[in-house]
C-alpha cells in the first residue's frame, strides 16, 4: 500500500452500505525489456497523487467540466486502495499481480481505475476483464502498441494492444490521437487493420472533433478506456517519454471521456506513460489529475 497521500484525499474503503462506483490502484512496473529501466514512470501515480492534494477539500465544489460537484451532490463513491507490489524485471509476476487486482475490484463489483507504469501494464488489465467480456477498447494514444515482439518480449510497452487483439473477451478497439512515427512497422499497421481496429489521427479528431472516434463505439457496449499520455500535445504534458507534436488538447481528452459516458459504459480506466522526470513544473502531472477527475465523473454520472 502507498504511504502517500490518496488521490483527492479519497479514503481506503468506504463504510458499509455506501454504493462503490470506483477503485483507484497503482501500479509502477510491468514488463521490461532487457536492460532497460521503467522506475521513472513508476513514479506517476504518487506523483499525480500528489498533484490533486489542492483540489482534496474542493471535491464538493461546483466543476465546470463536468456541470456539478465530482460526485453530483451525492456522497463520495470512490476510493484509492494505494499501490500493488511490483517489482523491476520481474515481468510474469508483476502481470499475475495486475491482472489479479483486477479482476478482485471488478469481483465487487466496480469499476478499476489503473494508475502506471508504461503502457506494458494495459496487457494485464485487461486480461483481468476475461470473466466481464465482451468490452471494447478506447485507446487514446499517439502510438498504436502492436509490436508483436521486441527484443524477445512480448508483452512489453510496444505491444498491448496487439496482445489484446488475441483476447476472446476483446469484441473491438478503436485507436485515436494517432501520429508521426513511433515503433509501428508496415506489418503492424496491417496486422491492425485485418483485425479490425479503427484508427483515428490527431489529425482527424482537430478538424472533426470527437465524433470522429466516438461513432466507431457500439453504443450500449461495455469500454475499456487506456489513456496514454503521450496523446496529448507535448504543450500541455511535456512530461512524457516520447514527445510527439501534434497531439490532442486537455479539452479534446475530457470530451472523448464524457462523449463516451453518454455513448457507452466505462468499464475500466488505466492512466499510463506519465515520465516525472520529464515533466516542467508539475503541468503533466497536474493535468493527469484534472483528467482523472473527469474520468471519476463520468463514472459517477453513468446510469
Amino acid at each position: 500500500m502507498t504511504t502517500s497521500p490518496r488521490f483527492l484525499g479519497f479514503p481506503d474503503r468506504l463504510a458499509d452500505g455506501r454504493m462503490l462506483r470506483a477503485v483507484i490502484f497503482g501500479a509502477g512496473h510491468g514488463s521490461t525489456y532487457p536492460g532497460k529501466d521503467s522506475s521513472g514512470h513508476a513514479l506517476a501515480a504518487n506523483t499525480i497523487r500528489a498533484a490533486s492534494q489542492d483540489d482534496a477539500t474542493l471535491v464538493e465544489h461546483w466543476d465546470f467540466d463536468l456541470g456539478g460537484p465530482l460526485f453530483d451532490g451525492k456522497p463520495v463513491c470512490c476510493i484509492d486502495a494505494g499501490d500493488i507490489q511490483t517489482t523491476l524485471h520481474d515481468n510474469a509476476g508483476n502481470r499475475a499481480r495486475i491482472e489479479a487486482k483486477t479482476r478482485e475490484v471488478l469481483a465487487l463489483p466496480t469499476v478499476p481505475i489503473l494508475l502506471g507504469g508504461d503502457c506494458s501494464v494495459t496487457f494485464p488489465f485487461l486480461a483481468g476483464f476475461a470473466d466481464h467480456g465482451p468490452v471494447w477498447i478506447l485507446q487514446i494514444d499517439a502510438h498504436i502498441d502492436w509490436r508483436d515482439e521486441v527484443y524477445g518480449e512480448r508483452h512489453g510497452y510496444s505491444s498491448p494492444m496487439r496482445r489484446a487483439s488475441e483476447m476472446p473477451h476483446v469484441a473491438g478497439m478503436v485507436q485515436v490521437g494517432l501520429r508521426s512515427v513511433g515503433s509501428a512497422r508496415f506489418a503492424d499497421i496491417e496486422a491492425a487493420r485485418q483485425y479490425g481496429s479503427r484508427f483515428v489521427t490527431a489529425r482527424e479528431i482537430h478538424a472533426q472533433g470527437v465524433e470522429a472516434a466516438l461513432r466507431h463505439i457500439p453504443e450500449g457496449a461495455r469500454v475499456v478506456v487506456t489513456l496514454d499520455c503521450d496523446s496529448l500535445d507535448p504543450g500541455i504534458m511535456p512530461g512524457v517519454a516520447a514527445r510527439t507534436p501534434g497531439g490532442l488538447t486537455y479539452t479534446q481528452v475530457i470530451d472523448l471521456i464524457a462523449g463516451l459516458g453518454r455513448r457507452a459504459r466505462i468499464a475500466g480506466v488505466d492512466l499510463v506513460e506519465l515520465y516525472p522526470p520529464a515533466d516542467i513544473d508539475g503541468l503533466s502531472a497536474l493535468t493527469a489529475a484534472r483528467i482523472l477527475v473527469n474520468v471519476i465523473g463520468t463514472i459517477v454520472r453513468q446510469v
